[in-house]
């Protein structure tokens, strides 16, 4: 899953030298939250340095730290918004990685609306499709690339109800604002399996890749907490509940 970096050998360069527990803010995809809750704990246990997260959009995580917002480590729901901020000189050159390999789902609570083939989308039984915003949400665009696969997206668009980030289309689902919809395995896998419901794991030859990316933003750059983070993200721990929440490695 993880593409090394020389960087990460730096610690006498990127941190501050003090080894103070310390606080780093971090920008997470909004599919990725629940298993970043899990390993902000154990990375503070083991660390002694606190994450505090905030959850949403990869692209409005973009456009905020266009605008300056504060956030010191990023952890997309894509490859190519770290790669572009690091292009643009907003992001420390060398310190992106994979963090974590994402699957797609489509997903009821109810039990048998969803066969495992995702037939349901051909032959109906459903009013609303949820659709995460595919202009700033990985897993939606995901999701409009499938069903331009099947064919079946100038048919089903006039159903979608449109979550601006997967956790705002998952609980359009959950809700039952929408019968069914495309969200990040992880929501709703537990212990080896899909934990309620009826699901259509999203065969990944119908999607490109949906790598997540993580990388230091410029004010993470001198962050002793930061640094530690990245690092962390690449152990067996962290490893060990990313692959738990049913992403690949």
């Amino acid at each position: 899953m993880t593409r090394f970096r020389p960087w990460l050998l730096l610690t006498l360069v990127f941190a501050s030298g003090s080894l103070q527990a310390d606080e780093v803010r971090v920008a997470v995809a909004a599919n990725f939250i629940a298993p970043m809750k899990e390993i902000a704990t154990v990375f503070e246990r083991d660390t002694g340095h606190r994450a505090s997260l905030s959850s949403g959009a990869t692209g409005k995580f973009y456009a905020q730290v266009q605008n300056g917002a504060p956030f010191q480590v990023l952890l997309a729901a894509d490859e190519e918004t770290p790669e572009r901020l690091e292009r643009e000189g907003l992001a420390m050159t060398g310190s992106r990685f994979t963090y974590a390999v994402g699957r797609l789902v489509l997903w009821s609570p109810r039990e048998g609306l969803v066969d495992a083939q995702g037939e349901v989308l051909r032959t109906g039984g459903f009013d609303r499709l949820a659709v995460a915003n595919p202009r700033v949400a990985p897993y939606g665009a995901a999701a409009v690339q499938t069903l331009t696969r099947l064919g079946l997206l100038s048919a089903l668009e006039p159903r979608f109800v449109q979550g601006e980030n997967i956790a705002q289309t998952f609980q359009f689902v959950e809700s039952g604002g929408a019968d069914l919809g495309f969200v990040a395995l992880s929501q709703v896998w537990r212990d080896g399996r899909i934990a309620s419901g009826s699901a259509w794991v999203v065969p990944t030859d119908l999607h490109a890749p949906i790598r997540q990316d993580a990388i230091v933003l410029l004010p993470g750059a001198r962050a002793a907490a930061a640094e530690a983070l990245v690092r962390y993200l690449q152990g067996d721990t962290a490893r060990a509940i990313i692959t738990a929440y049913g992403y690949e490695r």
